[in-house]
């Protein structure tokens, strides 16, 4: 049995981004452990993100925000913090972690507009985020643990 890679996507509120991120690793490869967590939690995931990933097929409303205070113990193979990091401040993490990386995506939270205009946004960082970790999963993580 072979252990499964570890992987903490970290960002501020772990309503969108990296919701969206835990989301695809899990569906690109079961047998990854995957968690999400951010540094200051929303009161829930975002609506628009949940709306999203459903047309992709991917079920993410049963996830809820979570602090990374619960994970500081924890080891991961990788620690993706996927804040832009222009203007928030992306976690550090205390645990020991063989790889951190960084994948800035724009906060499609912050986009305003109709309904429309701001599910066009959440669908635009998806897709960035789904093409970006497609990358990250088939160019380091599949190659380590198949």
């Amino acid at each position: 049995m072979m252990k499964k890679t570890k992987i903490l996507v970290l960002c501020t509120g772990n309503s969108a981004r990296s919701q969206m991120a835990e989301g695809f690793l899990k569906s690109l490869d079961p047998m990854l452990e995957v968690h999400s967590a951010g540094t200051y939690p929303s009161p829930q995931v975002n609506p628009s993100a949940v709306l999203a990933m459903k047309e992709l097929g991917i079920d993410i409303s049963q996830a809820r925000p979570k602090n990374v205070d619960s994970f500081l113990r924890d080891s991961f193979d990788y620690v993706v913090t996927v804040c832009d990091d222009a203007n928030e401040t992306c976690p550090v993490f205390a645990g020991h972690v063989k790889r951190r990386l960084h994948m800035g995506f724009p906060d499609p939270a912050k986009a305003t507009g109709s309904s429309e205009e701001i599910l066009a946004m959440f669908r635009t960082v998806r897709d960035q985020i789904r093409s970006r970790f497609s990358d990250f999963w088939r160019s380091e993580v599949r190659l380590h643990h198949h």
